[in-house]
């Protein structure tokens, strides 16, 4: 009887080990290289998501109030401390723009401002905050909020919230008042009076420097909070129609659209302010944090103003047109 031979077992020869090893880390560097490739398409994305998601915040907020400025609920007349009385004093730390009449509240003397911008020069262009970014800009903006308290056709309102200003108006007289009683006035109805400030700084967050749109509120004294980071730059054009005459052709139509530092007295003040019917925004937003691996050469277009960088900050440029609806009318 024939005995079968067990078959002799052999290992990997040296060569063909190499070869196994090569064909291994190709494989491997190929996995990383997609990882790679992934983890930064994720940073590239999530650092536009948050750049979109901030610009978008920031033009909704400033267009919600910027439209309704100048909105003063029953009262159809031009504000001044003629029609709009108050024994007030000056709230802590005021708010005062440029002339002579732009504080809070309206003065005996000067027209009063409504809307107010300028393009910073220096620290403390207002008088109650001293870190305002230079080159960028900031805006005041006057109104009463849209909804009121009860009145007219309901039992008249007598008491108002407390820490708050508020307005008590009819279509041609209104009184500014701080108290809880609410001032005596015929067909009335009382309004949440606002004084609105916009404007940006940059603030140390560990070793970064980060730009943050800033916002001032009016309630017993003109105090200030943090909105939006990563807001680097905030620019407005006012739209401004050179004609008073409804009967014009070219009535209601912006002849220009000017920026706040070429702004003049005479243009604030025209007509009481109406002949600023829209006002461009450009809002300029960036990551909170650089990235070493992208470089940015752009330059960005802000109406009139043009910037270029040389860093590596991603940055994306939001701009909108907003109508001036409370301008040059006679009923809201």
């Amino acid at each position: 009887m024939t005995q079968v031979k067990p078959k002799e077992q052999r290992g990997f020869s040296l060569v063909e080990v190499f070869i196994a090893l090569a064909i291994g880390v190709f494989i491997l560097t190929g996995l990383l290289s997609v990882f790679v490739g992934i983890r930064a398409t994720a940073i590239t994305t999530a650092s536009y998501g948050e750049l979109q998601e901030n610009g978008r915040f920031a033009i909704s907020l400033l267009t919600d109030d910027i439209s309704k400025q100048d909105f003063w609920g029953d009262y159809i007349g031009p504000l001044n401390f003629l029609t709009i009385s108050h024994s007030l004093e000056k709230p802590k730390n005021d708010c005062t723009g440029g002339g002579i009449n732009n504080g809070s509240f309206p003065l005996a003397v000067g027209h009063f401002r409504t809307l107010w911008g300028q393009t910073v020069k220096g620290l403390n262009p207002m008088g109650c905050f001293n870190n305002a970014k230079i080159g960028s800009d900031v805006i005041q903006l006057k109104r009463v909020l849209t909804k009121p308290l009860l009145g007219l056709g309901a039992a008249p309102p007598t008491l108002a919230p407390q820490g708050n200003y508020h307005l008590v108006t009819n279509t041609h007289k209104g009184i500014l008042f701080n108290s809880r009683k609410v001032p005596n006035l015929d067909s009335s109805r009382v309004w949440q009076y606002q004084h609105h400030v916009y404007y940006i700084k940059e603030e140390k967050v560990g070793s970064y420097s980060v730009p943050v749109l800033m916002q001032g509120r009016l309630t017993k004294k003109m105090s200030f909070s943090p909105i939006i980071e990563g807001i680097e730059m905030i620019r407005f054009m006012y739209g401004y129609d050179h004609d008073s005459d409804p009967l014009a052709d070219s009535y209601g139509v912006v002849d220009a659209f000017i920026s706040a530092d070429n702004m003049t007295d005479r243009l604030w003040d025209n007509a009481g302010g109406s002949n600023i019917i829209a006002i461009k925004i450009y809002v300029l937003v960036r990551n909170i944090k650089p990235d070493n691996s992208y470089d940015n050469t752009n330059t960005y277009l802000l109406g009139d103003l043009s910037l270029t960088f040389n860093d590596h900050y991603r940055r994306l440029l939001f701009s909108t047109t907003v109508t001036l609806y409370n301008t040059r009318i006679d009923l809201w």
